[in-house]
């Protein structure tokens, strides 16, 4: 089906890009879903409700709707796409926490299912030992879809070591939004930044175990909210690190650009999209050789990986990285490197994909 029949998709996910929650497959959506819309596509987003939020409404393009929490949202998945799977062509699931919403098994239409990362052993950091192997069994799930979409090499190859068949996997990388995030003004001194979620398999204690490693003088600055967020504004008290909580888009994009490194210390990540936005500033990355970093990071040129809480080490390379002679060619082939990456090229993708897979349903 052509653009311009408009296609239109049912795109199931926990959350919209207005919850207060969203994280990277909210802008995933966002961005994605709103390029989609432009080439004549009609999405309706199916998530859940936070407080304040409007049962209805349209965001990006794509009409919004929103029923109950987190687990009231699986258990109303199903029934929406099995009462109005016939007014779709074709249905996401979307499964950024774990478990899938199974819509394969209440609707004849194709279901693409979208994987930012697999979380096995992430959830042995966030959850209790039971819970965990509920959770990693029901996520297993995920092989008993026809068609899925990847968002790096990396989750492909967990999706493997779950049993999925390789042909199964299609991989779509994430982009980054150029207009958004671009070089500004460095810091005039040292600046090290810390940007992301308080959550524990993203280890941001290591910050403060690292900078106080550091011969350099420079400033750490960490960015985030979460559940650790109270714990760690109290752990940096007289550590010289300032800690902002959570702040708004722009200031984000201004911190990127001042910073002079940005240090990652997640077990996990399904991609590093922070290592895409920092690099668009012309800010190079430095982080934990896990997950997908090795896939996103080239060595010496966006970034450098070190071996996992390996404070010293990380310490040292960091150090090494505020010297201003080597800042200005590392920010210079930050930016070039970055510029692989699109959320245009990212939406072509999904295009191309979607298309062929309606195409051949039969």
């Amino acid at each position: 089906m052509a653009p311009d029949e408009g296609m239109k998709i049912l795109w199931i996910n926990h959350r919209d890009p207005k919850h207060p929650q969203a994280g990277g497959a909210e802008v995933h959506i966002a961005e994605v879903g709103k390029r989609l819309v432009r080439k004549g596509y009609e999405i309706t987003l199916l998530c859940e409700r936070f407080k304040g939020s409007k049962p209805e409404e349209e965001l990006y393009g794509m009409k919004v709707k929103r029923f109950g929490g987190r687990f009231m949202l699986h258990c109303y998945a199903p029934y929406f796409v099995k009462r109005n799977s016939g007014n779709f062509d074709i249905i996401i699931d979307d499964v950024a926490h774990a478990v899938p919403f199974w819509s394969p098994r209440f609707t004849r239409r194709p279901v693409v299912v979208i994987v930012h990362h697999v979380h096995q052993n992430v959830l042995d950091f966030e959850v209790g030992s039971l819970q965990a192997r509920v959770l990693k069994t029901l996520e297993k799930g995920i092989k008993n879809y026809d068609k899925i979409v990847a968002v790096s090499n990396t989750t492909k190859r967990d999706l493997l070591k779950l049993g999925v068949d390789d042909m199964k996997i299609h991989v779509i990388h994430n982009g980054v939004d150029h207009e958004k995030f671009r070089p500004g003004e460095k810091s005039s001194k040292p600046m090290i930044l810390w940007i992301g979620r308080m959550k524990r398999y993203k280890n941001p204690f290591d910050s403060l175990m690292i900078y106080k490693r550091l011969t350099k003088k420079a400033e750490m600055v960490v960015v985030g909210g979460g559940e650790l967020a109270k714990d760690f504004a109290r752990m940096c008290e007289g550590t010289g690190v300032k800690y902002l909580g959570k702040i708004t888009e722009e200031e984000k994009v201004e911190l990127y650009q001042r910073a002079w490194v940005v240090l990652s210390t997640s077990y996990m990540e399904g991609w590093g999209m922070n290592v895409l936005e920092a690099n668009a500033c012309g800010t190079p990355v430095v982080a934990y050789a896990t997950g997908s970093m090795p896939e996103v990071i080239r060595e010496g040129v966006n970034g450098f990986l070190i071996p996992y809480k390996d404070y010293d080490y990380a310490a040292k390379v960091i150090d090494a990285v505020l010297e201003e002679d080597a800042l200005a060619d590392l920010s210079n082939k930050s930016f070039e490197e970055s510029m692989k990456y699109s959320w245009e090229k990212t939406a072509d993708e999904y295009m191309k994909y979607l298309e062929h897979i309606l195409k051949n349903f039969s």
